[in-house]
């Protein structure tokens, strides 16, 4: 398992948002389908932040689901972001990310290469491919 790539399992073509984009933009990506919880925040194409469903939920509690309330317009991705994300790179194996993840501080690790994201793995991901590796 050591010699496992992160890049064989993390999910690719991430999608993320900037610091200045409004909630309304993450309530809709958080309303599609098989969504990673994380979302990455990225300005300039570089890793400034992180916003977890938890952290957009606590942070629009009583909202409700209409677009209209003005909390998705007034608040933004910079005002809930957790700033400077802990991050790998891909050069990690799958074992670093579990040994990570393990701990349970983060659910979900960004994967770097050249300072820009390459992908995101989540405690979902490490258990799939156990799973699917244990038979």
């Amino acid at each position: 398992m050591k010699s496992n790539s992160i890049t064989t399992i993390m999910t690719k073509n991430v999608v993320c948002i900037s610091p200045e984009q409004h909630l309304l933009d993450v309530k809709h990506i958080y309303e599609k389908k098989k969504w990673h919880h994380h979302i990455p925040v990225t300005k300039n194409d570089v890793l400034v932040g992180m916003v977890s469903l938890i952290d957009f939920m606590y942070n629009i509690a009583g909202a409700g689901i209409s677009d209209d309330n003005k909390i998705y317009k007034e608040l933004k991705v910079k005002d809930i972001m957790t700033q400077k994300p802990f991050y790998l790179t891909t050069s990690a194996t799958i074992e670093d990310v579990a040994k990570v993840l393990a701990k349970g501080y983060y659910h979900a690790v960004p994967i770097l290469e050249n300072n820009k994201i390459a992908g995101i793995v989540s405690t979902a991901d490490i258990i799939k491919f156990f799973l699917d590796n244990s038979k």
